[in-house]
């Protein structure tokens, strides 16, 4: 089978967008943008069959350590694996050119992690899911003095230097997708020590709940119930709005979130994802756990 990569260009909208909602091999990155607002953001390929675009893959960096594949999509009526192999070596070609060490992907189907593995990727993470689903509340915060302030886009520049020391290369948002989060959030607030961004949480909300997507305490200020103050004071307003279903996500091994959640009444379910990376470009300055 003779397939022609080439980069996706505006013009390919359409019919990337049938792609997308109407093949079954499809993976999208659980991300602020949506696969189609990273056009234009290379490597984002397409992968032709005669006249016809039966692939495409995009895994364009938002920061220098880690390139996630925020797409991939392939025509049931090929191999899904030549249509990945084919989209992989190109975009592992361009990472390389680009100089980005490592790509990652979340894993929420059994096909791609299988596409994953046999091209070299490494299983290096879980993440769990935790549910809070009580009409009453968690104990309130034992420190009484945190105060936590609405955020405001003035916040957004300590939110983002917070994010950085908070939380290791593959986990950390760019300042564009913080100010996306913000954006889009229900719910978003900060702790603050004079005009310094001590802890954040950013949350969301739609008709089956709420969840919370980002939560972030810096690292000198931890112990001190500003991760707790948070989340029970998120659960309130939630329940206010007459939300008393939310989701939060982590990883597995990350003990100190995993008992935040569970003092607030969060319960962990079934549903999981596993994290993939690859060394791209050896010698690896960041080597994936």
């Amino acid at each position: 089978m003779q397939l022609s990569i080439r980069a996706a260009t505006p013009e390919d909208r359409q019919k990337l967008a049938n792609l997308i909602h109407f093949e079954v091999h499809v993976h999208r990155h659980l991300d602020w943008r949506t696969a189609l607002e990273w056009l234009g953001h290379p490597p984002y390929l397409v992968a032709e069959h005669g006249q016809e675009i039966v692939g495409a893959l995009a895994c364009p960096p938002d920061l220098p350590e880690i390139a996630w594949v925020r797409l991939f999509a392939a025509q049931s009526s090929l191999p899904v694996k030549d249509v990945w192999q084919a989209l992989w070596e190109a975009s592992k070609a361009e990472l390389i050119a680009l100089g980005h060490p490592v790509a990652a992907a979340i894993v929420l189907q059994g096909w791609f992690k299988n596409l994953l593995a046999e091209s070299g990727f490494k299983h290096t993470d879980n993440i769990v899911v935790l549910l809070w689903e009580n009409t009453s509340l968690p104990r309130e915060p034992e420190n009484a003095s945190i105060e936590i302030c609405r955020m405001m886009p003035e916040h957004l520049n300590g939110v983002y230097q917070l994010d950085n020391l908070a939380f290791e290369y593959e986990w950390r948002n760019s300042a564009s997708a913080l100010e996306l989060a913000y954006r889009q959030a229900a719910v978003a607030t900060v702790v603050l020590e004079g005009k310094q961004v001590i802890g954040y949480q950013i949350s969301t909300a739609n008709v089956s709940g709420g969840h919370l997507a980002r939560l972030a305490v810096h690292p000198q200020a931890r112990g001190q119930g500003i991760g707790y103050a948070l989340v029970t004071d998120l659960l309130k307003v939630m329940q206010q709005r007459g939300i008393n279903h939310v989701t939060v996500n982590t990883q597995q091994d990350n003990a100190a979130s995993l008992a935040v959640y569970a003092r607030a009444g969060f319960k962990q379910i079934e549903e999981h994802y596993q994290v993939y990376q690859y060394w791209v470009s050896p010698p690896n300055p960041v080597e994936p756990k």
